[in-house]
């Protein structure tokens, strides 16, 4: 495959300025005159301009060079990047064309152990992002970031691309996730579906009052699609959908921390900005850059190596009086996060790890006698 016929290069209008030494493109291989050199990276930025499936798209095509340019212009980090810039992926003739194009690059890349950072385009793009998983020949887990849970039966694409995803056949979808959802912006029977399928949602205000308890959902994913409207109009007046209620920037940042620390995920998209709804100074450009550059650095802050029986880690085993008799967790020595351990189902269609990420307060809870929620759901999902 010669994935270099699936790219424009980064316009030069971004290439022509003069960046400081110490700065993000600096520290990078962009696709300029010359392809780069893949072989060796880890990292790649794919650029998006696709937005035949937003319900709202005045000026969207030009939102990969926005963040390009306000990501460019940060200061890199101590890590030692392996990242190279790809530049745009070329829009299909139709739009089902673009998600193969997604696919196609997607699975690439991750064929190659390099984890594709999709940004700009409408949020239905994550369709094509999970059909990069398709060939595994396993289970995945989906975590979407977003105000609203895109399953309506009816409307843009960009409205309803979540169904796409549960109803796509063959099904390789293990589980869902949906954060930041608000509830008036959501039909109370999609929430009964989405129960029903044993899919986890946690509203807005949920996140707020235990942010923490999120993480170990997010460190179940291996890939991770964020809509910019799940963050307030405040911080992302940019967003194609942007809500007056969200999460804060420094949440947002925070969450895409917490993804790229997480070893499973392997590939991450940024949809939704739109810089004709943006301010003067394009801040929500800034912020999805800051966001993108949140998730590098927790990528290169990645400490466990999942090997549980290795001695990185600690096994803590909490008898109970009722069924299970025991419950088995696991605690890194390196990062302090917690895992804990689900009866392995033989029968299982695709391998699926019996350990599933949880928090400190899941086994606090399990000392006291009960069974943590978290425990319960996974085993349901797995049996």
């Amino acid at each position: 495959m010669n994935i270099q016929s699936f790219f424009e290069p980064v316009p030069d209008v971004l290439l022509e300025k003069t960046y400081p030494e110490n700065s993000f493109f600096n520290q990078i291989n962009v696709f300029g005159k010359s392809f780069p050199d893949i072989s060796k990276a880890q990292i790649a930025l794919v650029g998006i301009k696709e937005c035949r499936g937003a319900l709202h798209a005045e000026s969207m095509e030009r939102g990969s060079l926005e963040i390009r340019e306000k990501l460019y212009e940060l200061k890199r980090s101590a890590a030692a990047y392996r990242i190279v810039d790809l530049g745009d992926l070329l829009a299909g003739e139709s739009l089902n064309d673009t998600y193969q194009n997604i696919r196609q690059v997607g699975e690439y890349l991750m064929k190659h152990q390099i984890l594709p950072v999709f940004f700009g385009g409408s949020h239905d793009l994550d369709y094509g992002q999970y059909l990069s998983y398709q060939k595994m020949k396993k289970l995945v887990t989906l975590v979407t970031v977003d105000a609203k849970i895109d399953m309506e039966e009816k409307g843009a694409e960009s409205e309803r691309h979540t169904q796409e995803i549960v109803l796509h056949q063959p099904n390789f979808l293990f589980s869902y996730t949906h954060l930041a959802f608000q509830s008036f912006l959501t039909d109370p029977m999609l929430i009964q579906v989405m129960e029903k399928l044993y899919f986890d949602q946690v509203r807005l205000g949920q996140i707020r009052d235990h942010f923490k308890e999120i993480e170990p959902l997010i460190r179940d994913a291996d890939l991770m699609s964020f809509d910019l409207c799940a963050i307030q109009s405040a911080d992302a007046p940019g967003a194609s959908d942007a809500q007056p209620f969200g999460l804060t920037g420094e949440e947002a940042c925070q969450i895409c921390w917490f993804a790229g620390t997480n070893e499973k995920l392997s590939s991450f998209g940024l949809f939704g900005y739109d810089p004709y709804y943006d301010n003067a100074h394009n801040k929500t450009a800034k912020l999805a850059a800051v966001m993108i550059w949140y998730f590098i650095e927790g990528f290169y802050s990645r400490k466990d190596s999942l090997s549980f029986k290795s001695a990185d880690y600690i096994k803590y085993t909490v008898s109970l009086d009722s069924k299970p008799n025991n419950l088995v967790f696991y605690k890194s020595k390196r990062s302090g996060k917690w895992w804990m351990e689900i009866p392995h189902n033989e029968k299982l269609r695709f391998d699926r790890v019996s350990t599933v990420p949880c928090s400190y307060a899941d086994y606090q809870l399990a000392q006291k006698g009960e069974i943590p929620e978290r425990w319960i759901n996974a085993q349901i999902k797995l049996y």
